[in-house]
C-alpha cells in the first residue's frame, strides 16, 4: 500500500514551483527602475490568521542591491520533528497594505493567500537564504528560513518591478505557513487554495506588513551575507533529517497535529 507520505511528495513533483502565489496581481517589470539616492526602509511584521508570530524587517536598498535583515519570533515551529519552513517574499502589484479580516470572503476565519492578493500583490521577489529569488523560487522550502525564530541576513538583487515598489511604498513583506492547530476546525479541515494536496494553513499568510521608509540611515549592526549564519542553521534538518522533502510530504502531519492540539474557535 502506498502511504500518505509518498503519494503527497510524488504530488510535489507535479507541482511548478511558481504555484505558490504566482498570482496574476504582479505588475509588469518596467525597463528601466529610476535612479535612486541609497535608502533604508523597514517594516514591522504584524501576525495574521490568528498567528502569534512577530518580526522586524530591514531593507537598505542601493540601485538594484538589497541589504536585508529580519527577525522572526513564535512561528509555527515543527513537523515530523523537523523545523517549519516558511516562504517569504516581497510583494509587489496590489494596493500595497495587508489584507483585514474582511478580505476572509469564505468565511473560515483565515484570509488566505488569494483573498489577501489584491491588497499585497503576487511576488517580485522570494527571500530565501540562498540561491534563486525569482518568484519561480516561490515554493522551495529548501531555502526557505524555518522554525519558530530565526534570523535572516543577506545581500540580494532586485529586480527593476520590485525596486520600483519598494521606493514607491506599494511593496509588502509576507511571511507563509500557520500552526493549524490554531485554526477553527473548518478551517483545519479546508485545502489550501493554491495547492490542494496542501491544507490551507500550509500556504496562508503567518506576518504581513508594508515596506516603509525608515529614519535610521543604514541596517543595523551585524554583517549581511548571502543566507549563512542562523537562517542556514535551521534549514539544515530539513533538508537532511527528511531527506529534502518540501511541506507538501508534511501534509499529514497537519492531521495528526489537529487530533493532538484542540484548536481555537
Amino acid at each position: 500500500m502506498i502511504s500518505p507520505l509518498t503519494k503527497t511528495t510524488k504530488a510535489l513533483g507535479l507541482l511548478a514551483p511558481a504555484a505558490l502565489l504566482a498570482l496574476p496581481f504582479a505588475t509588469a517589470a518596467p525597463a528601466v527602475a529610476s535612479a535612486a539616492a541609497p535608502a533604508t526602509y523597514q517594516a514591522a511584521l504584524a501576525p495574521m490568521n490568528l498567528s502569534t508570530a512577530s518580526g522586524t524587517f530591514m531593507l537598505q536598498l542601493d540601485g538594484n542591491s538589497a541589504t536585508i535583515t529580519e527577525d522572526v519570533r513564535g512561528a509555527a515551529a515543527t513537523f515530523m520533528g523537523a523545523p517549519y519552513p516558511h516562504v517569504q517574499h516581497i510583494h509587489i502589484g496590489g494596493m500595497g497594505v495587508c489584507p483585514g479580516k474582511s478580505a476572509d470572503a469564505d468565511g473560515d476565519g483565515v484570509v488566505s493567500t488569494t483573498e489577501g492578493a489584491p491588497s499585497y500583490g503576487g511576488i517580485g521577489t522570494t527571500l530565501g537564504v540562498s540561491g534563486d529569488t525569482s518568484p519561480a523560487a516561490g515554493t522551495d522550502v529548501k531555502i526557505a528560513p524555518s522554525g519558530a525564530e530565526f534570523h535572516y541576513s543577506r545581500t540580494i538583487t532586485l529586480d527593476a518591478a520590485t525596486v520600483a515598489s519598494v521606493q514607491g511604498g506599494k511593496a509588502v513583506i509576507v511571511v507563509h505557513g500557520l500552526d493549524p492547530a490554531t485554526l477553527s476546525q473548518k478551517a483545519q479541515d479546508a485545502k489550501s487554495d493554491l495547492v490542494p494536496a496542501l491544507p490551507l494553513a500550509a500556504t496562508s499568510p503567518m506576518l504581513c506588513a508594508p515596506l516603509k521608509v525608515s529614519q535610521m540611515s543604514q541596517v543595523p549592526a551585524g554583517s549581511a551575507d548571502t543566507g549563512g549564519g542562523a537562517t542556514s542553521g535551521v534549514r539544515d534538518p530539513w533538508l537532511f533529517g527528511l531527506g529534502g522533502m518540501t511541506l507538501l510530504a508534511a501534509g499529514g502531519a497537519f492531521a495528526l497535529r489537529r487530533r493532538v492540539s484542540p484548536a481555537k474557535q
